[in-house]
């Protein structure tokens, strides 16, 4: 399998690529806060929060939502870093698609990456799409789960 290097992913991209954020964006007041400490470390290039985040128990804090494009698109506009959101269903893409220019990088998550048939829809939903994905290691440490999401990444021309 062929892996473009991260320095090709985005022009004039020479330094390691650094990520920070909350997990989860909680507020738009935290995300703010966040980003602005975070952009002022020169090092980091990505800013990254989870607007969408799978939890273990129902009625726990599942994420923001869509409100929460709206936040990282001013965080963008403010800092000028990537943005990256974590992404579990072939809605959330869609959603992010629908409002171009925000989202600089797909994250998969670790409890994503542990389902071939999430991976695989999640693949057929970017068929195409000119977007770096990152997929997380799963949860439960294992090659060929993590290799096998790579692969239906690529497979789908993505």
């Amino acid at each position: 399998m062929k892996i473009i290097p991260l320095k090709k992913w985005f022009e004039n991209f020479e330094r390691p690529l650094i990520i920070a954020g909350p997990c989860s964006a909680e507020s738009r007041n935290q995300v703010f806060k966040t980003a602005e400490e975070i952009s002022k470390l020169e090092k980091v290039s990505v800013f990254r929060a989870g607007i969408w985040k799978p939890r273990t128990r129902p009625n726990s804090f599942e994420g923001v939502g869509e409100i929460g494009l709206k936040w990282l698109k001013e965080v963008k506009e403010k800092t000028n870093l990537l943005i990256s959101t974590e992404v579990a269903t072939p809605k959330h893409i869609e959603i992010c698609l629908k409002n171009p220019r925000i989202i600089d990088i797909f994250w998969i998550g670790a409890r994503t990456t542990s389902s071939p048939f999430s991976v695989q829809e999640l693949a057929n939903s970017l068929r195409g799409v000119d977007i770096p994905v990152m997929v997380k290691n799963p949860i439960n440490p294992d090659l060929d789960l993590w290799i096998g999401a790579l692969e239906r990444f690529k497979y789908a021309n993505n």
